[in-house]
């Protein structure tokens, strides 16, 4: 390969992208970068200009006048960070939300049109592509935290949870298949019927490929929500991705008007339990019991949202 082949590829590619937007209807009324931003707050539970910054690798005076744009749209809202005072929170307004979600309705809409034009058979063939370009050019360098996105979950991605649970808790802990049949139907139960203001499931994904999840739903109990089904890829941990997960869970169920998150695990998790109580969950439970093929001690965690200031 040679550098001519690479720009000669770049510039094919570049053709196509434009070929998607030529009329710009793709993010009007706003600029691709404008779209960029949005759609980082869009997929991560909370940010800071640094954060988008170093994201975007935006320049500090750009930035400051698209996010002083979304705020006089009403789109964004900025607030004091409770992590670093010297820092404010940057979080979409329900109607930043919704503006987000159009965008990236039409850009699904323009992708799949370029996409049907593509025969079926050929289609993983692209994708494989994609992936070996990406794989090949990041290729001894370490993933960095910033590069996971934390996303709502697309076509498949339940199965995925359902598939990476029973797999990676049979792999670490020989967990039978028992455990599985629980966490289909956690997912089923979801799926079927979920209140989208109340519960919700983050993806973690990182280079395309889903890489951690969480779910929040509702719990019997009034005004508590349910922390369910955290899990990491072994490839991806260390990345912090866990934390963020939680995180997220919280600040959606504080965000929604729950007053209680709660959580059921088992003590032979140890990593996750870490991360629990980086949070401020509190151990209010330990029984004993026989499940998924071994003697466990189940525990119950709870974390109240309104004492808590992270």
């Amino acid at each position: 390969m040679t550098v001519q082949d690479i720009r000669a590829f770049n510039r094919f590619y570049t053709k196509v992208i434009g070929a998607l937007d030529y009329s710009r209807h793709l993010y009007a009324p706003y600029t691709l970068t404008e779209s960029r931003v949005l759609y980082e707050l869009a997929h991560s539970s909370r940010t800071d200009a640094a954060d988008l910054r170093a994201e975007l690798s935006l320049d500090a005076g750009y930035l400051s006048r698209i996010l002083n744009k979304f705020e006089h749209d009403g789109l964004i809202e900025r607030a004091p960070s409770r992590r670093d005072t010297r820092r404010r929170t940057i979080t979409l307004t329900a109607h930043g939300r919704e503006t987000a979600a159009l965008l990236a309705e039409r850009a699904d809409e323009t992708v799949g049109a370029l996409l049907a034009a593509v025969p079926p058979d050929d289609r993983p063939r692209l994708s494989e592509a994609m992936r070996t370009v990406r794989a090949i050019l990041s290729e001894g360098r370490l993933p960095r935290r910033e590069e996971v996105v934390l996303r709502e979950p697309g076509p498949g991605d339940l199965g995925w949870i359902v598939q990476r649970n029973a797999a990676l808790y049979a792999a670490e802990y020989g967990w039978n298949t028992d455990y599985e049949g629980l966490v289909a139907r956690i997912v089923a139960d979801f799926a079927q019927d979920h209140d989208p203001h109340l519960e919700r499931v983050w993806i973690a994904e990182l280079d395309g490929q889903p890489v951690g999840c969480v779910m929040c739903v509702r719990d019997e109990a009034p005004a508590t929500a349910r922390l369910r089904l955290l899990l990491v890829e072994p490839s991806a941990r260390g990345l912090g991705i866990g934390d963020r997960l939680v995180t997220a869970v919280a600040d959606f169920a504080r965000g929604v008007g729950y007053r209680e998150l709660v959580l059921w695990t088992n003590d032979v998790l140890s990593a996750a339990r870490r991360i629990y109580q980086r949070h401020g969950f509190v151990l209010v439970a330990e029984n004993p019991h026989r499940s998924f093929g071994k003697d466990l001690v189940g525990q119950d965690w709870r974390l109240d949202l309104h004492g808590s200031g992270e």
